[in-house]
């Protein structure tokens, strides 16, 4: 009786039930009073509400598979360390990362991300909850990307790499999983806008974080 009264086979009713649910969902992310976006753990874009794409000057729809380090700049790349070893243990919990952004006006933003590691059952796949808390414009003169400090554990990342150590034999000297050093890897190249890790490598010389005389590589 239960299943003519919902109109169909078991698996289709649950079927229909979870994109109900996803549709009840999507409508309270827009209508929500702040920022808000879902990544996958790569950073990803997967959802994106109205006011977390007016920040960029774009729609929702235009935001998905775009990554957020794309748009967000960490203040601290120590701040996403605790970030990266949550998603290692598949520990969730909550984290603020102060972060700033260039408005669509072109004034520098900034404000405080709280990125939310959650997953909708237990063994399913974790996702990153943002929710974004607008500080204002920034009133001091933003730090040039290529200047941009490095953190101990990314400079000795970038010390084995440039001496040709595998991303296996990197993850398990720096504990970390080798997702977390490409992690690294590829956000310092986006920092630095270098197109692979040998150019990292050079440009972190150009840099001064690595010594330029030391061998095996070491960080300065």
């Amino acid at each position: 009786m239960g299943q003519e009264w919902r109109g169909g086979p078991p698996g289709r009713v649950h079927r229909d039930d979870a994109v109900a649910w996803r549709n009840r969902a999507v409508i309270l992310l827009d209508h929500l009073p702040m920022p808000v976006a879902v990544c996958d753990t790569g950073g990803a874009i997967l959802l994106a509400n109205p006011l977390m794409a007016a920040e960029w000057g774009t729609l929702p729809s235009q935001l998905r598979g775009r990554n957020a380090l794309d748009f967000f700049r960490p203040r601290s790349s120590d701040q996403l360390h605790p970030v990266v070893e949550a998603l290692r243990r598949r520990r969730r919990s909550r984290y603020p990362v102060e972060v700033r952004w260039s408005a669509p006006g072109g004034s520098e933003r900034h404000g405080e991300m709280t990125v939310d590691v959650v997953s909708e059952a237990p063994g399913a796949e974790t996702a990153l909850l943002l929710l974004l808390n607008v500080l204002g414009d920034v009133t001091e003169p933003a730090e040039r990307p290529d200047t941009a400090l490095v953190s101990p554990v990314e400079a000795r990342i970038l010390a084995l790499a440039a001496g040709g150590v595998t991303t296996a034999q990197i993850a398990k000297s720096v504990g970390l999983t080798a997702d977390g050093v490409n992690y690294h890897l590829q956000r310092m190249s986006r920092r630095w806008r270098v197109p692979n890790r040998t150019a990292l490598v050079a440009r972190a010389y150009v840099l001064g974080v690595l010594k330029p005389a030391a061998w095996p590589p070491e960080p300065a």
